[in-house]
């Protein structure tokens, strides 16, 4: 099979979906790539690079989709909301498509790519869980995103981040309190203890304290709390308004005494909930820095703006969105590491498998004979022309496909 590899086309986006360094591992497999001409460059892989580990360099955007069987891309249509709707005419009846689709977002875009005909898979909705972790590129990618919020508050905060005893006297420690300690949220932590602050975190999910502890950060610990707090995989629940009001007063002196605050606190397809509010700002010091790694769905400041920075009383709030791609070699690397995992997963010869119960043997490199596989039916999001992913369609309000037993999560 043939694994095609297009340039990104969503403005600013630097990444490519495949680093040079897979390609021996996917041929091992019976996985042969093509790539767009120049589409590492950004990342700083060139295309001699692609060559040397055995992928073809085709100059044509068009006969990339044309000849793959399977197209792997970062941002999708549906990630990519500027640009992404150009690629739907490449695609083509039963073409496997693999990246960020942003599956949760809008059942429109998500419909026109099932319109095409092809097979769609989210790597957003990859689960948490031991086996999926190698494939698991939301994780990795928020990785990338909270060591790098870390930088930009450094950058912007007009003191040091470390304690600093010299002739001159002594340089106290910067403070930065991370609310939501996710992925992102807990390298946020672990970045910024490397780098010498004082490191306080507060989530609304029990289980958050011994992780946050572990990096050597102070937990915070409201009285307020939170029904449900943790779904099954992993994710923070969405809370009642009372919820969010009790613990925006709990939280405001702890904001107001940060000097870096950085807000990481996501729902899965639902609007960030508000913590720090315009109040809790104007009570920070002049020149402290906000960094809302939420901001792509509203954010956790009241006052961020996407893809923005906002001085609010000398407050300086950053609202930037896709971190990930400001780090585009190592971004990349992390994200073809995913992938290929992803894809020798789904298509990877390995023969003598069998299902379980049944005594045939079948190869793994036909997913569709495989969609009880948790990993593949959970982020199999179109195919056939239908959007089939049972959480997408409850999620939208669509009725249940009729006999999809495993189709669908």
């Amino acid at each position: 099979m043939i694994v095609g590899v297009p340039r990104e086309i969503s403005p600013g986006e630097r990444r490519v979906a495949l680093a040079p360094a897979v390609i021996p591992a996917l041929a091992k497999a019976g996985l042969e790539v093509v790539v767009e001409a120049g589409a590492g460059a950004m990342a700083g892989y060139p295309d001699a690079d692609y060559v040397a580990k055995g992928a073809k360099i085709v100059t044509q955007r068009d006969e990339i989709f044309r000849t793959a069987d399977i197209i792997v891309q970062v941002l999708c249509h549906g990630a990519n909301v500027k640009s992404g709707k150009n690629d739907l005419s490449l695609l083509r009846r039963d073409q496997v498509l693999i990246g960020f689709l942003r599956p949760l977002g809008a059942l429109e875009t998500i419909q026109e790519i099932a319109a095409t005909g092809a097979t769609a898979f989210s790597v957003e909705l990859m689960p948490r869980t031991t086996r999926a972790q190698s494939m698991d590129a939301l994780s990795a990618m928020g990785t990338i995103a909270g060591y790098k919020a870390v930088l930009i508050a450094a950058d912007a905060l007009p003191r040091i981040f470390p304690m600093l005893t010299t002739a001159a006297g002594t340089l106290m420690p910067a403070r930065l309190l991370v609310i939501g300690t996710g992925v992102a949220g807990l390298q946020a932590i672990a970045t910024a203890r490397r780098l010498g602050a004082v490191t306080s975190a507060y989530d609304i999910r029990p289980a958050a304290k011994e992780q946050v502890q572990s990096l050597g950060g102070r937990f915070v610990e409201l009285p307020v709390e939170a029904q449900d707090a943790e779904d099954a995989g992993g994710y923070a629940r969405a809370q009642g308004e009372d919820f969010y009001r009790r613990q925006r007063e709990l939280l405001g002196k702890v904001v107001a005494e940060s000097d870096v605050v950085i807000t990481a606190a996501v729902v899965p397809g639902k609007k960030s909930p508000v913590l720090v509010t315009r109040e809790m700002v104007q009570h920070m010091a002049p020149g402290s820095v906000i960094v809302d790694l939420a901001a792509e769905r509203g954010g956790n400041c009241e006052v961020t703006k996407t893809g923005e920075l906002v001085i609010e009383h000398g407050v300086s709030v950053y609202g930037w969105i896709n971190l990930a791609s400001s780090v585009p070699n190592h971004a990349s690397q992390m994200y073809a590491r995913n992938i290929s995992a992803f894809l020798v997963h789904l298509f990877g010869e390995k023969s003598g498998e069998k299902t379980a119960g049944s005594g045939e043997e079948k190869t793994r490199g036909d997913f569709r004979n495989r969609l009880d596989d948790e990993i593949i039916r959970s982020t199999l999001v179109a195919q056939g022309g239908e959007v089939v992913n049972s959480r997408v369609r409850e999620f939208f309000g669509l009725a249940a496909l009729a006999g999809e037993g495993g189709k669908s999560q």
